[in-house]
């Protein structure tokens, strides 16, 4: 679904780059080095899972968690902020997208979407939801985004009665979410102002072909589908080769 031109069909923000922009991206490049689209090809760092207690009977196995030290060692390294390190790990961890899905794809696009919820000086709290909540612009068919208005149901998340805007770190529009909402962190609720949610519902956006995001084109056309601009592309390429780069 595409909710008009220049706003993404999940992440359904205005500009092309997302509310952080290509000056956010600019805030991620390492002095000396020069940033270059990341080859989807190249190994994704794994995530480390927590020791869990083996079934017994016929119960069924644990589902896997990330390992606690593993999110402290990936935060430090990269400078993004341990609760959504865990977020996207556990997106990845937890196999619930269906396809080969690297957290570093997912923590590139939660930097350009909102600065992994930080935008605007906000903090991301350990149960994963920023200090204010994150809402897109209204989508009000101002310049070149799509005007689309808003429903009792998505005025009820960001609290505007004639226009839609998108919402939370992942920047879903409501009817988005509406479909592929998902529990990521296990607590009873898929809500999208909850990185652990929204970053698990992301991925399986992104999954959502069935085909595994091993190749180029694959991946590509995953993150297309989350917004169809190039430059949004090769922006999020761009910022997940970051991460991988400040783990060697």
């Amino acid at each position: 679904m595409t909710a008009g031109p220049r706003v993404a069909s999940a992440g359904a923000l205005v500009l092309v780059l997302g509310v952080g922009g290509m000056a956010g991206l600019a805030q991620l490049s390492t002095p000396g080095r020069e940033l270059l689209p990341a080859p989807v090809s190249a190994p994704v760092p794994p995530v480390s899972a927590a020791g869990t207690e083996p079934a017994s009977g016929a119960d069924p196995a644990p589902a896997p968690t990330v390992d606690p030290t593993w999110v402290s060692r990936t935060s430090a390294a990269t400078g993004v902020p341990a609760p959504a390190v865990r977020a996207y790990g556990q997106a990845q961890l937890s196999g619930i997208a269906g396809c080969d899905l690297g957290w570093t794809t997912l923590a590139g696009i939660g930097w350009i979407e909102s600065q992994h919820g930080t935008l605007g000086g906000r903090t991301l709290g350990e149960d994963g939801r920023s200090s204010s909540p994150i809402l897109g612009p209204a989508l009000d068919g101002t310049g070149d985004v799509a005007a689309i208005r808003s429903t009792p149901a998505s005025a009820a998340w960001h609290g505007d009665r004639r226009w839609e805007h998108a919402i939370g770190p992942m920047q879903f529009l409501a009817s988005t979410w509406d479909r592929w909402a998902t529990d990521g962190d296990g607590d009873g609720s898929a809500d999208p102002l909850d990185l652990d949610d929204a970053a698990a519902a992301a991925a399986r956006y992104l999954c959502a072909s069935g085909t595994d995001l091993v190749t180029g084109p694959a991946w590509s056309a995953a993150v297309l589908s989350y917004n169809p601009s190039r430059e949004y592309v090769d922006s999020v390429r761009r910022a997940a080769q970051v991460y991988v780069d400040r783990l060697d």
